[in-house]
């Protein structure tokens, strides 16, 4: 099963790194995320990978054509500069006729178990399955009693909500909720399946974590000194 990797956003939250190459292209230690994105699949023995590229594509192009060793099967589809994640998708999907695939974000890691995500796919019988997740902590939690401040700390995860992770399963048929290059899969294919009952969630309570900011790169880039990393621990 072939996994799309979304590698074409322009990474504007984290500009400071993102002005001379795209997002997935940042470096977590000696390699860019977008390496580690694809250890994750690879380990699990998901080995065929397509970039779906757009903003300063020829990066990736480069890189993966004179630097990535791994024997993985990797090819770089240009998407095009200002197509949204759903037309991203549906370029690809259209390309791979008749295929499930897999996809995911360029820009964030996780040690979701792919056997069990793919099995609980297939159980629900629907044509999406995205993994849900909880939004790590960002801010302090701040509790006050008539002016005086009675609890500061950091935010229980589990406290949160559940999110859109990415990791997605997508059936063939999924090509047929995306209609122009201009939708975002997020606002625009997934309430349609919704609206369908064909998106299944499946809930993933292990290591989850983008890279939006610099603080989150660099806390990556710690987490990346561990063995094994925290995204391989399944």
């Amino acid at each position: 099963m072939k996994v799309i990797i979304l590698a074409g956003g322009l990474g504007t939250r984290i500009s400071e790194e993102t002005s001379d190459k795209p997002k997935p292209m940042v470096r977590i230690g000696d390699k860019p995320i977008l390496w580690h994105l694809m250890n994750i699949y690879a380990s699990q023995g998901y080995l065929d990978f397509v970039v779906a590229t757009g903003y300063k594509g020829e990066v990736i192009h480069e890189w993966i054509e004179k630097e990535l060793c791994e024997e993985w099967n990797v090819s770089a589809f240009d998407t095009g500069e200002t197509t949204l994640t759903g037309g991203r998708i549906k370029r690809v999907m259209e390309s791979l006729p008749g295929e499930r695939i897999m996809a995911t974000y360029g820009d964030g890691l996780s040690n979701v178990n792919l056997v069990e995500l793919i099995s609980f796919h297939e159980r629900l019988d629907k044509k999406a399955t995205v993994t849900a997740v909880r939004p790590p902590a960002r801010f302090g939690v701040l509790e006050s009693e008539n002016g005086l401040v009675t609890h500061f700390g950091e935010k229980n995860q589990a406290d949160a909500g559940w999110i859109n992770g990415g990791f997605f399963v997508l059936e063939p048929e999924v090509v047929q909720y995306i209609d122009t290059d201009n939708e975002a899969f997020e606002a625009d294919c997934m309430p349609r399946l919704v609206s369908e009952s064909e998106l299944a969630a499946y809930h993933h309570s292990g290591f989850w974590q983008p890279m939006d900011t610099l603080r989150e790169k660099e806390l990556l880039t710690n987490m990346s000194k561990d063995n094994p990393v925290p995204w391989l621990k399944i």
